[in-house]
């Protein structure tokens, strides 16, 4: 059985991942602002952190650190999404959503390495990004393509590691309610989404993943 730690844990993404894999006997540790919202996740090991913050990722790591001896699947679900236009965003919302999408997956990738164990195998939640070049999402699909690149590039630091970019399409989750857009009548549930990475975990797969239906 492996042990996961599962950064931005209240999304839905990040929830339905947890559920499942606790479903199937494995360890769980999962990291979010507010753990209050976690009790229903019978078997999770909840841990408090703000992915933006330095301090709170190096406490939430050394947390993790005295629950488990090293971490074989990590994950990073955290992210949060605006629709602004470039006339009215307000750098502090630019500055939101670059670090919940893109500063948080560098800060607890760097403060997660000497616990994850020598071929662990580590998953970030991206997206489509040649399909958000839409408007209002600038700052999104900016913080999107930038963690493909950041995950392609520590890829070829740790070869001994295995490191994917899951990109769903659309998926039925509460960022949808963020932004001026109609949900497809295709999106996929979070449940499937989770599904797929522990899909591509099992197999192994590297680098971008793309999901279809």
């Amino acid at each position: 059985m492996t042990t996961t730690l599962i950064w931005g844990i209240n999304g839905g993404i990040g929830r339905a991942l947890a559920a499942r894999l606790m479903t199937e006997g494995h360890s769980v540790l999962g990291a979010a602002r507010d753990t209050s919202r976690l009790s229903d996740l019978n078997g999770l090991i909840p841990i408090e952190a703000d992915v933006a913050d330095p301090f709170s990722v190096q406490q939430a790591v050394l947390t993790a650190g005295q629950e488990a001896s090293e971490i074989d699947l990590w994950v990073y679900s955290a992210g949060d999404i605006l629709s602004a236009k470039i006339d009215s965003m307000q750098p502090e919302q630019w500055s939101r959503i670059i670090n919940a999408n893109l500063t948080g997956a560098y800060l607890t990738t760097h403060y997660s390495l000497p616990l994850l164990a020598p071929d662990a195998h580590l998953f970030y939640l991206g997206a489509v990004s040649e399909r958000l070049r839409l408007p209002g999402l600038s700052a999104y699909g900016a913080a999107k393509a930038g963690l493909e690149a950041f995950v392609e590039a520590i890829g070829k630091e740790e070869r001994k590691r295995k490191f994917t970019v899951i990109r769903p399409g659309a998926v039925v989750t509460p960022l949808w309610d963020k932004v001026p857009l109609k949900l497809p009548k295709d999106a996929m549930s979070a449940e499937k989404v989770a599904d797929k990475l522990i899909e591509a975990y099992q197999s192994g797969h590297k680098g971008q993943l793309d999901l279809t239906h």
